[in-house]
């Protein structure tokens, strides 16, 4: 690696901007576990990892697919409802590998309010895992829940073609829109009894 008095070429990762050394050096300094959330276009990702001399370990980890293929979840995979449920996954099993805190790592994500990194969040934190956050930066219960959804499909619900438009992919697996809030609340409860946990119906 060139280096000189001015002159300091950085490290690969950083010139890909993939990794922000400073931030990571500040987070693994917590001594705690780092909760990574990270979005495709079309999934979640949640792993809780260890850091070590030898690299990162990953301790437990959670992935949106998992939500259609074990829990029968039938909306998208990429929404908020879905990132909280993913996280609530990676939280309980979190909590079966003994690790009950974390530092959240969102890597190079501009952090948003109510997003679906902090709606996975919100899911690892109902599961029982604490991570240090500001209350504010969660998103709605009833946006978790897909009441937004609902309300918007019971008001088009008149116009046939629209509403057979705008829902075709929720429409495709079997799914009313305006029952998503209970669909959520049912997946919920499969995930906390597949933990041996039991959830309150939202």
């Amino acid at each position: 690696m060139a280096k000189g008095p001015s002159y300091n070429v950085p490290f690969r990762r950083r010139r890909e901007g993939k990794t922000d050394y400073e931030l990571r050096r500040g987070l693994i300094s917590s001594g705690l576990h780092r909760l990574v959330a990270r979005k495709t276009r079309n999934h979640m990702i949640v792993q809780l990892v260890r850091a070590t001399v030898n690299g990162d370990r990953i301790v437990a980890s959670a992935h949106s697919s998992e939500l259609r293929k074990k829990y029968g979840w039938l909306g998208n995979l990429d929404n908020l409802s879905a990132s909280y449920l993913t996280g609530l996954v990676c939280g309980y099993r979190s909590l079966d590998k003994g690790v009950n805190e974390a530092v959240l790592d969102i890597g190079l994500q501009t952090p948003s309010r109510g997003s679906r990194v902090f709606a996975m969040l919100k899911g690892v934190l109902d599961a029982g895992v604490k991570v240090a956050h500001d209350e504010e930066i969660l998103p709605d219960e009833d946006r978790i829940r897909g009441k937004h959804i609902a309300n918007y499909a019971a008001e088009i619900s008149s116009d046939a073609e629209t509403y057979s438009r705008m829902f075709s992919t929720y429409l495709s697996r079997g799914l009313t829109p305006e029952k998503i809030p209970d669909h959520f609340s049912s997946v919920k409860e499969k995930i906390g009894a597949d933990f041996g946990k039991s959830t309150k119906r939202q």
